[in-house]
């Protein structure tokens, strides 16, 4: 699927064009980068993730957000993770509350249209937001999730490929379970 990329233009405009269109850009330094539907297997992941980290989080310290709600990595960047946590408050960069700018755990699920933008340029922009701490990329394709967490000595890379793995989440205090994260996705035989 080709992703539109409308003529380049300012943070300023961006952030008044986005408010008034049915669906979702990011804006990576000028450009504007449509965001396409999912499928059915990316929604019951994230469904699949949304109910894991309501069981296991303490909601009166961390707060989820969906798809809808834009992340701030830069001056220039705004993105859509599909899940973003936020330990105690979350803080915006302007009044509206439309732009986040304090997650520790971003989660990106893949698309055909998306995956080398979640693993390549995102990766990198979220390497460079100092709150976050973790960042998961869940392939819909097949089970394979990556974690990438920060360390006083840089950033960590776990691949995790087996339905019994656990991932533990030491800076969220919980653990997820890859049987229950592709739970109800059916895999095609190769």
């Amino acid at each position: 699927m080709a992703i539109n990329r409308p003529p380049v233009m300012t943070v300023e405009d961006y952030l008044e064009w986005e408010l008034k269109q049915e669906r979702k850009h990011e804006y990576i330094d000028g450009v504007v980068i449509e965001m396409p539907g999912v499928s059915n297997k990316h929604s019951l992941i994230t469904t699949n993730l949304i109910y894991l980290f309501v069981a296991a989080l303490d909601r009166s310290r961390y707060t989820m957000h969906t798809s809808e709600l834009r992340l701030q990595v830069s001056s220039t960047r705004y993105v859509y993770p599909d899940l973003t946590l936020v330990r105690g408050t979350s803080d915006f960069a302007d009044p509206s509350e439309y732009n986040l700018m304090n997650p520790v755990f971003v989660v990106e699920v893949t698309s055909p249209s998306s995956e080398d933008r979640d693993r390549l340029e995102k990766l990198g922009h979220y390497y460079d937001v100092p709150t976050i701490e973790a960042y998961l990329i869940v392939d819909q394709r097949r089970v394979c999730v990556e974690l990438y967490t920060r360390g006083d000595s840089g950033w960590r890379r776990q691949i995790y490929t087996e339905l019994n793995d656990v991932i533990s989440l030491a800076m969220l205090d919980c653990e997820l379970s890859l049987d229950q994260v592709y739970l109800g996705i059916a895999f095609e035989v190769t």
